[in-house]
């Protein structure tokens, strides 16, 4: 296979992670009025673990984790997946997909300062700048004209989509100069797993029993997240890093949040106001800044 055949499919794994993340966003939304969402996070993350065995499995290469695997399963299983999911997928029940998205994904933006406080990396210009520029974009989504901070509906909402990201970044800095034993496609079926775990007894201990109300739509809604939204997605993005890199797949999954609001405006009627739109262009390229930056500094 020659390198610009080999591109040119990571471009198409790329391009189909985004989709598969970014349609993830308004699927939540929507599953969580059929079923309450720690019960859809769990069914969704185990449906992952399930499929990615399987698919590893058939390729012959579904391994035991072993110890020196233990730190990248455990941090990302219960800061990246278990809670993250628990979060968002909470956050769904206040408020809008897309918004839920741009904030999820401000992972970069905590995970730059953080660094330099606590691994003393240097903060270069592009990184302060893209920061600053992400960080403003916060500002403008919890600006009074756009946030109602009477609502606590609403401030619940904003807030755990924050917190999952700040717990994305705590896996990520957990993840410096780990040795890699198993490749992270290897260590997702056991990440998703011990996500699982972390879910179900925040599912069974905190939510209110409630039948579901079992129907096409919601079978749809739960193969999606769980086939598409997850194993699909690692599978895709995996590949994706192996052809084109990990910085120009950490930047093309930017297009993520914009799908996501895209989807959300065109099929749930939420709205695109301009302060929305001001915020996604900030914190978008706060965090393209932030990961260009973090390359040059390496």
């Amino acid at each position: 296979m020659t390198d610009q055949t080999s591109q040119r499919i990571g471009i198409l794994f790329l391009v189909a992670g985004i989709f598969s993340y970014g349609w993830l966003w308004p699927v939540m939304h929507l599953g969580v009025e059929y079923l309450p969402p720690l019960w859809f996070a769990s069914f969704r993350v185990f449906l992952g673990a399930i499929i990615l065995m399987v698919v590893l499995a058939l390729r012959g290469e579904l391994k035991l984790p072993t110890r020196a695997d233990m730190p990248a399963i455990l941090s990302v299983g219960i800061c990246m997946m278990g809670l993250y999911v628990s979060l968002v997928h909470t956050a769904m029940m206040f408020i809008p997909a897309g918004r839920g998205a741009l904030l999820g994904y401000s992972t970069p933006l905590w995970v730059a300062p953080a660094a330099v406080l606590i691994f003393r990396e240097k903060m270069n210009v592009m990184r302060a700048i893209g920061v600053v520029l992400g960080l403003s974009g916060l500002a403008v989504l919890f600006n009074p004209a756009e946030l109602d901070w009477s609502d606590k509906d609403a401030l619940i909402g904003n807030g755990m989509c924050v917190l999952a990201a700040i717990l994305w970044s705590v896996a990520i800095l957990q993840m410096r100069g780990h040795k890699w034993n198993l490749t992270p496609l290897q260590l997702g079926p056991w990440q998703l797993l011990l996500a699982t775990l972390i879910s179900l007894p925040f599912a069974i201990w905190v939510e209110e029993p409630r039948t579901p109300v079992w129907s096409v739509e919601l079978w749809a809604l739960l193969i999606y997240g769980g086939a598409i939204g997850t194993a699909f997605g690692m599978w895709c993005i995996a590949c994706s890093i192996q052809r084109l890199g990990a910085l120009t797949t950490s930047v093309g999954l930017l297009g993520g949040p914009m799908v996501a609001i895209a989807t959300s405006v065109l099929f749930l009627g939420e709205a695109l106001t301009l302060t929305l739109g001001g915020g996604l262009v900030l914190i978008l390229g706060g965090i393209a800044l932030v990961t260009l930056g973090e390359q040059k500094s390496n």
